[in-house]
């Protein structure tokens, strides 16, 4: 891959986490904390679903520190990998298995930076449950020193449940980003067959005015705002859709991980996956693992479709407005 085309995909991954970050990240909280409920906390007090917008972005420095090189650790990795793939497997090889198996590398390398920063997040997220007092610290440093102090030392309990982000995160991309692509390339297909027509009459009635160098590049500029737009509302629906299914099956994954990231700031002793697992469907039954489902359903279409949406506008435009591109040379 060349440097350019990697520098491109670095900024467009990392434009889009920032924006998705911002825009959803109540949505994460309230989750966070419905999930939450079954736990009784030292403080002896359920998590509170909403208590303020300030309280709603408790946790966001740490997403916003990890998140932007772990995206373009992802970005990098699955564009690469999906190059290599389809260079290295037969040309019968499927679509879908090429995506799944891109994916999948690209979450593994992408965990072992989002662990630290999501057990950090999730444990500022419900940090009232464990404190009445008012800090005016950060929430996140304030995260940083409740798992530091617990139980086993801050350099194993930060790592605590990334084999459980992996175990939720590799279903989810594997069934998201295969029913992504295919889901954008029937849009697509459909979009080309009904405008091909229009875009021949439009070629037609530009060709005169190819002469005029001004009016070519003013063209062409049009244009790219043109494709920013539909390509933002095709990969935006296509990425909404597909990342919402594989939020909904993939659920009781992220309760799990949720009991098991807010086990890191606890005194308590620590409990294995399948205690965690065996405690929440005796006591809590179905709904305890499907705790959220439409909460993780709901924020999961919108972040899908901004980040993916975001990222592939990003790229268009970061090609389209470089100097070296032939559209403006």
């Amino acid at each position: 891959m060349r440097d350019n085309t990697q520098t491109e995909i670095l900024a467009a991954g990392a434009v889009a986490a920032f924006t998705v970050d911002l825009l959803v990240y109540p949505l994460d909280t309230i989750k966070t904390r419905y999930q939450s409920q079954g736990i009784v906390g030292q403080a002896g007090r359920p998590a509170p679903v909403s208590h303020g917008l300030r309280g709603l972005y408790q946790g966001i420095g740490s997403v916003v520190f990890a998140t932007l090189p772990a995206a373009a650790i992802f970005f990098i990795s699955y564009e690469s990998a999906k190059s290599a793939l389809k260079f290295s497997l037969p040309s019968t090889a499927p679509q879908p298995a090429i995506h799944a198996l891109a994916s999948a590398g690209a979450e593994l390398a992408s965990c072992t930076v989002l662990t630290p920063a999501e057990v950090i997040k999730q444990n500022a997220q419900v940090l009232q449950r464990f404190s009445s007092s008012g800090h005016s610290r950060s929430s996140s440093i304030e995260a940083l020193h409740m798992v530091w102090r617990s139980e086993g030392g801050a350099g194993r309990r930060l790592w605590t449940g990334y084999t459980a982000l992996v175990a939720r995160n590799l279903p989810f991309t594997a069934l998201q980003f295969p029913l992504f692509e295919i889901f954008r390339g029937q849009i697509w297909n459909w979009k080309r067959g009904g405008a091909e027509s229009s875009h021949t009459r439009k070629d037609y009635a530009d060709s005169d005015q190819l002469q005029d160098t001004r009016q070519s590049k003013e063209t062409r500029q049009n244009g790219l705002k043109s494709a920013l737009v539909e390509t933002g509302l095709v990969t935006g629906a296509s990425a909404a859709v597909s990342g919402s299914l594989a939020a909904l099956l993939t659920t009781p994954l992220d309760v799990v991980k949720t009991r098991i990231m807010l086990n890191a700031g606890s005194s308590s002793a620590s409990e294995t996956t399948w205690e965690i697992t065996s405690r929440i469907v005796r006591k809590e039954g179905v709904r305890g693992i499907f705790r959220g489902a439409m909460l993780r359903g709901t924020w999961t279409a919108l972040g899908s479709g901004l980040y993916l949406g975001s990222y592939e506008m990003a790229k268009i435009w970061l090609k389209g407005t470089s100097p070296d591109h032939p559209n403006f040379s």
